[in-house]
């Protein structure tokens, strides 16, 4: 069940875009995506409940794509994110038609398209409801690194199948992923898979803060631009870029 947290500032959805651009089909689903289409390295960020339209992740694509990797936001919602204001679609029953494991089978074919573009090595991260799709990626090893912001639905269980290099970044206040819960999934990795991992729990921030932050709150960019940066760290470290695009 999903807390009040996840439907907490929703995003004013832009489909024009930044810096990258709109595509009809990657892997056979519409998507947004930004950087060099002939970087040995992809990343796939996974969005929230809010879906491939919010400006901030968008931003986020175009600045990870700005460290060389080619970077695609798929639409795993098809047309259909979250909308609050909707009460003939209430979360409960959104939820029944866009599952997590729904979205793994559909990241599989963006993953393959990736692989035909000539990418060697896949990283994703995901957002609230996207780090569940994240979970399962890792758990079938199909990415090369993993980084999950404020997870929701992610279970200990999970994290004792993991088999891809794993970043988690937490935050202080969550009701969905509790920094008692990710210092369970560090327990978990630590101990029993011997899986390279990142753990980080962010004080003074509440769940949602890396993709719908007050662009007006100092603090709460600053906080953002920290979880970009060690997300950027992570795939860095774990995926192996060409050495023009360094």
């Amino acid at each position: 069940m999903a807390s009040p947290q996840c439907c907490a500032n929703p995003p004013t959805l832009n489909p024009a875009g930044a810096e990258g651009k709109a595509v009809d089909s990657f892997g056979g689903i519409p998507a947004y995506v930004a950087g060099a289409e002939d970087s040995k390295a992809a990343v796939i960020l996974i969005s929230d409940i809010f879906g491939f339209e919010a400006p901030k992740l968008r931003k986020i694509a175009d600045k990870v794509a700005s460290s060389g990797y080619f970077v695609v936001v798929p639409d795993f919602f098809h047309g259909d994110p979250f909308a609050p204001q909707n009460a003939d679609k209430p979360f409960a029953e959104w939820m029944k038609e866009h599952a997590p494991v729904k979205s793994f089978e559909d990241a599989k074919p963006v993953i393959a398209a990736l692989k035909e573009q000539g990418v060697s090595s896949v990283g994703a991260a995901g957002y609230c409801w996207g780090a569940k799709v994240i979970a399962e990626l890792a758990k079938a090893n199909e990415i090369q690194a993993a980084v999950m912001s404020h997870p929701s639905f992610v279970t200990v269980d999970d994290m004792k199948e993991v088999k891809s290099p794993i970043a988690v970044l937490g935050a202080e206040t969550d009701m969905m992923s509790p920094p008692e819960l990710v210092k369970q999934f560090e327990q978990v990795l630590s101990s029993s898979t011997g899986i390279d991992h990142f753990i980080k729990i962010f004080s003074g921030v509440s769940h949602g803060w890396t993709v719908r932050y007050d662009s007006e709150d100092v603090a709460a960019v600053e906080r953002a631009e920290e979880a970009l940066a060690d997300m950027t760290d992570w795939f860095n470290k774990n995926l192996k870029l060409q050495t023009t695009f360094l």
